[in-house]
């Protein structure tokens, strides 16, 4: 038969976790290929990239969405399970599992409602005849940018909290900051003093120093945070900070570092990944592609 597409394999995909037990993506993959029958070929079959088999991504998709649902759960790197919401709709025995079919949840509906604007999906029938191959293009990329941003975040999360203080060097010292990577790690992850977890280099040659705070935090990060970070910034006579968490900043906590004569940068942690990505720390290219246009020039006699 001919390879299934990412919704179609949802359902078998969630039955076949219905045991309970943490199973790998490639577990799943290889069972759900005998599943539906297909053929050593098909199995084989590429992507346009000819990075990646056809079939496992599709499966890798079908996942991300029912995770989004709130139907499947990561153990740990590289495998997951099904969660009671998942059992108990697996119960129901649905006749099929797609796109539309997820909405019913509210997780998978603000999952999509952040980006539908960008998604090429939602358009209408009318609104794909006026869409170029290029925006086409664009859009698939940012929602396939957007999906690695919420599993980066997610990660981020779930790491100890030395994990994360290393994951923060390697990202200054890849945007410019800290001078070496050996210089930045013996800067950042010192017992904070009044707030402040490390210094670094601004550049470097050293002209500029920058006080860091770095934390893992559950819920938002309110205004006092960052007024006893501002503090801990005057206590040192500095005049400039970076403030990175995996959370969010309540609204007083960006106006009041808008209104303070120290320079601090709020960092959360959709920025974090945002930057993270642009950076390439904790990623890594899947494939490229190179649109290319004519050389009028080239022509001109």
């Amino acid at each position: 038969m001919a390879i299934p597409d990412y919704q179609t394999i949802m359902l078998p995909l969630l039955k076949l976790l219905e045991d309970k037990q943490e199973h790998s993506l490639r577990q799943v993959i290889d069972s759900l290929a005998d599943q539906f029958k297909l053929t050593p070929e098909e199995q084989r079959e590429l992507l346009p990239s000819g990075r990646q088999a056809k079939f496992d991504n599709r499966v890798g998709w079908a996942r991300t969405y029912m995770k989004k649902a709130g139907l499947l759960e990561s153990t740990r790197r590289g495998s997951f399970c099904i969660t009671d919401r998942g059992l108990e709709l697996v119960n129901r025995t649905p006749a099929r599992i797609d796109v539309k079919f997820l909405e019913q949840f509210k997780e998978f509906s603000e999952f999509r409602a952040i980006k539908r604007e960008r998604s090429i999906e939602d358009r209408q029938p009318q609104e794909e005849l006026s869409t170029t191959p290029e925006e086409a293009l664009a859009n698939a990329y940012q929602r396939i940018r957007d999906g690695v941003a919420d599993d980066l975040l997610q990660q981020l999360k779930g790491s100890s909290p030395t994990r994360f203080e290393n994951i923060v060097i390697d990202l200054l010292v890849a945007m410019g900051y800290g001078g070496s990577r050996k210089d930045a790690a013996r800067a950042i992850g010192r017992t904070g003093d009044e707030g402040v977890d490390g210094i670094i280099n601004e550049d470097r040659l050293g002209l500029d120093v920058i006080y860091v705070q770095a934390k893992k935090w559950e819920g938002i990060v309110g205004r006092p945070e960052i007024q006893k970070f501002a503090g801990a910034l005057q206590g040192q006579r500095a005049r400039k900070g970076i403030f990175i968490t995996t959370s969010q900043f309540s609204r007083e906590a960006l106006d009041f570092t808008s209104r303070i004569d120290s320079k601090i940068v709020l960092i959360d942690g959709e920025a974090l990944v945002q930057f993270m990505i642009d950076h390439n720390i904790g990623v890594s290219s899947s494939a490229t592609y190179e649109i290319k246009r004519i050389d009028s020039d080239y022509f001109t006699e």
